[in-house]
């Protein structure tokens, strides 16, 4: 199993168990916030005890020698699972399932299968290891089963939509989603022109149409303005390639 955070046995409340440094985790999660203000904000909401859940330990890295020293927390892998889930993100449920089997293995290695057998507490401890892993993976087919169906539900759906209509149904910026659609291939604009245009491959899939309207103007003459639209189709192309850049 690849190391994807380091795990060290650390003296905590009466006992040694597995801790994690949380500022690797922060690392790792890819956290926006700076991780002093990440760490304080999650130990107050989700009510963490010091002793029980963390300890707290001076930086002895190369950072330890200027001005005041930073504060570490060894946390205990309960923890980081609760606060790898919380983030709601792949790096996230990558990092809960980790944790799982590092606390697995440790325990595997650590029993005696003829023990185990004729001890009622470690085959209950086991039996919970092995339901807890259970039930991740069935989290993670549910929120995956739940994404299919709503991008099913939008390439069924009827009709086509401008660009700043689908960057409402994407929950994003409209001018996010102009950058994004041109840096990837899906419009552009031609030269000298502000009106932007399709790529003919996008059309040819079914992703994009152009709308073409003829516009009465109060003098009486009439101008032709052309606008891309997002297909049915192509809204749920978006949404999924959207969702995969966002978890790279």
């Amino acid at each position: 199993m690849n190391t994807l955070i380091q795990i060290t046995d650390r003296h905590l409340g009466t006992g040694t168990v597995q801790t994690v440094n949380a500022r690797d985790l922060h690392g790792f999660l890819g956290v926006g916030k700076d991780f002093s203000t990440w760490i304080k904000d999650r130990i107050e909401q989700y009510g963490f005890v010091e002793t029980l859940d963390f300890v707290l330990f001076p930086d002895s890295g190369e950072n330890s020698g200027r001005g005041r020293p930073a504060k570490e927390y060894a946390i205990t892998l309960d923890m980081a699972k609760e606060l790898a889930m919380v983030e709601r993100n792949q790096k996230g449920k990558q990092a809960r399932q980790y944790f799982i089997d590092c606390e697995r293995r440790a325990k595997a290695a650590t029993i005696d299968p003829m023990q185990a057998l004729s001890d009622p507490a470690t085959m209950r401890g086991l039996l919970l290891s092995y339901s807890e892993r259970v039930m991740a993976l069935e989290t993670v087919v549910q929120e995956q089963a739940e994404d299919v169906k709503a991008l099913n539900l939008i390439a069924k759906a009827d009709g086509s939509m401008c660009i700043t209509n689908a960057a409402k149904d994407l929950q994003m910026r409209p001018k996010d989603l102009f950058q994004w659609m041109q840096e990837n291939n899906w419009i552009y604009k031609r030269a000298g022109s502000a009106t932007y245009c399709g790529y003919q491959m996008r059309i040819q899939q079914g992703l994009l149409e152009h709308k073409v309207t003829t516009v009465e103007k109060n003098d009486g003459s009439s101008k032709i303005v052309e606008q891309v639209l997002v297909t049915a189709k192509g809204l749920a192309k978006l949404a999924k390639d959207l969702r995969s850049a966002h978890a790279a």
